[in-house]
């Protein structure tokens, strides 16, 4: 999750009003978070923050959310955007590399060190966090004083621009950064496949950021009062603009002045950023029925207006208006959850039950652990295998009886197309992948497999070695039935898994529960196994049903 390090004065400042420390740290965690390296008394604070909730990855957007928590401010904070008048033109060129772009100003912003730390730390969760490491959104942050706009943000050749980038004194083209420059060489993978690279100019060609790599040197932004303009690239709409709203509110928590520039993208023009908060709405009988409370619309107006949010309540229906920079409000039951915070998580619950009560395992549970024992009993090591498998593997090769399986629909590999109807092809891959091993090699499973879109148990047990025989596997198949106390007889198998007249199945009550012989030549060299093998399966569903009454 991720961690903020600021000041607890720095944080008072910013709420107006100096808070007990002890009260900011009981009370920061119920917004979602945990509070980290705080020791009583000491200046210096840390929150973990839960991903959910980008707005808050910095003292500025924690002191916003914790005014409205603490009811210093409840409602939602409003924030004037002026128009700058600079414009910025989307070349369509690069569209096919990096197709957003959106920024805006920021006015009279002073930048001390402290700041200036933060905001580079805001910058870089935003960038590993919402950004995916630069795969989905990067943000540059300029000193506007240095550029002359209008701005344009096009595809360059990769040896036509040059500039000196972000800590650096040596002017290099666009492919040297790429392979020489530190930033260049960690992000160059995100450009990989494309002739020509994003550049961001002024209208004298001064390259402001070359993104997602790295930040010119000319616009570093220094300690002192600075003009800031910001931009934020990538190739998901709602994550560009959501870190851009959350940079620029957050420049402006600072007491700068937020500007918009006029965005000519294509045929549309338009003005960024855009701070315009969303509507929802929502039951507010549904959400107390969700949360097992009894608020009512005008309780649950005041929670969301706790939350930063401004709310009304006309009959059942809430309206929540929603800062542009939550994110996270997706659905009706994050406003669910927003009224819970509200609330207060420490408010919800009853006294404790002094009811003594003791939890036991399910029948089949007890029956599969008794199986378990009965094989490590009997020399045999238990393995786990994946349920999904493929009809290849499952009936071309194994020679099994072939039935309908149930089909994945989206495969990501040729070995996973359907769930598994027999437990022995998945055993035949773990010796597979074992033949190296030293000889014999046992193994068994309890596991499911899904047949008529039911799951059911079974039992397989598989050895290899040098030499096996028939007679084994019937000793070790008669030993388990014998065991768990059911009568069955066996009869002559003849599918083509097993060598001929070395093949037998278990019949219980008329019915066949399991299969067991020597595996067939052809079957053992399809699964690229150098050994001879022995196998036995049993289906456990109806061997359980006859024992319920006895055994559970």
């Amino acid at each position: 999750m991720p961690l903020i390090n600021f000041k607890y004065s720095d944080l008072c400042d910013l709420l107006g009003e100096k808070v007990p420390q002890e009260t900011l740290v009981e009370r920061i965690p119920m917004i979602g978070a945990d509070m980290h390296d705080t020791e009583p008394g000491c200046d210096d604070m840390g929150v973990e923050f839960f991903p959910d909730r980008p707005d808050l990855y910095s003292v500025e957007g924690l002191a916003r959310a914790m005014r409205a928590f603490l009811d210093i401010e409840p409602g939602m904070r409003k924030y004037d955007v002026g128009r700058s008048g600079v414009e910025v033109t989307v070349d369509q060129s690069v569209k096919s590399v990096r197709p957003w772009f959106l920024c805006g100003i920021v006015r009279d912003v002073e930048v001390t060190d402290e700041f200036l730390r933060s905001l580079m730390e805001l910058q870089e969760k935003l960038h590993i966090t919402i950004g995916r490491k630069r795969s989905k959104l990067a943000i540059g942050i300029h000193d506007l004083s240095k550029v002359e706009p209008p701005f344009t943000y096009r595809l360059a050749d990769p040896h036509s621009v040059r500039f000196v980038p972000l800590a650096m004194d040596e002017e290099m083209d666009l492919e040297e950064i790429l392979t020489k420059n530190e930033k260049g060489r960690a992000y160059a993978h995100l450009l990989d496949g494309y002739t020509g690279y994003p550049v961001i100019q002024d209208r004298d060609g001064s390259v402001l950021s070359f993104p997602p790599i790295i930040n010119g040197v000319l616009t570093t932004v220094t300690v002192g009062r600075h003009d800031l303009f910001v931009d934020v690239t990538g190739n998901d709409y709602k994550a560009v603009k959501g870190a851009l709203d959350i940079v620029c509110t957050a420049l402006a928590e600072r007491g700068g002045r937020i500007e918009s520039v006029t965005m000519h993208d294509g045929d549309r023009t338009f003005e960024s950023p855009d701070l315009t908060p969303s509507v929802r709405r929502f039951s507010a009988s549904a959400c107390d029925r969700f949360l097992g409370t009894e608020l009512g619309p005008e309780g649950m107006v005041e929670c969301l207006r706790r939350m930063g949010m401004d709310a009304s309540a006309e009959g059942d229906e809430v309206t929540a208006v929603i800062p542009s920079v939550r994110l996270d409000i997706m659905h009706d039951v994050d406003l669910y959850e927003d009224v819970a915070t509200g609330y207060g998580f420490e408010r919800f619950g009853g006294p404790y039950s002094l009811v003594q009560t003791a939890g036991s395992s399910l029948p089949v549970t007890v029956f599969m652990e008794s199986l378990r024992d009965i094989m490590i009993g009997l020399g045999y090591t238990e393995v786990t295998t994946l349920t999904l498998s493929n009809p290849q593997d499952e009936f071309v090769i194994s020679g099994l009886p072939e039935i309908d399986v149930v089909k994945v629909l989206n495969p990501i590999t040729e070995d996973h197309t359907c769930l598994r109807a027999y437990l022995m092809p998945s055993l035949v891959k773990i010796l597979r992948h074992n033949k190296h091993r030293d000889l014999p090699q046992r193994i068994f499973e309890v596991g499911y497999v899904v047949r008529d879109g039911h799951t059911r148990p079974r039992l397989c047990a598989m050895a290899t070695a040098s030499k096996t025989s028939f007679t084994e596997i019937k000793s070790l198949t008669e030993s388990v039935l014998r065991e768990i106390a059911i009568d069955c007889t066996l009869d002559a198998c003849d599918i083509p898994t097993f060598v001929p007249g070395r093949g037998a199945r278990v019949m219980f009550d008329g019915k066949e529960v399991g299969i067991f012989g020597e595996m067939s030549p052809a079957v053992v060299v399809g699964y690229e196994i150098t050994h001879p093998i022995i196998f036995m399966e049993l289906d456990l569903e109806p061997i359980m049903a006859e024992k319920r009454g006895t055994l559970f």
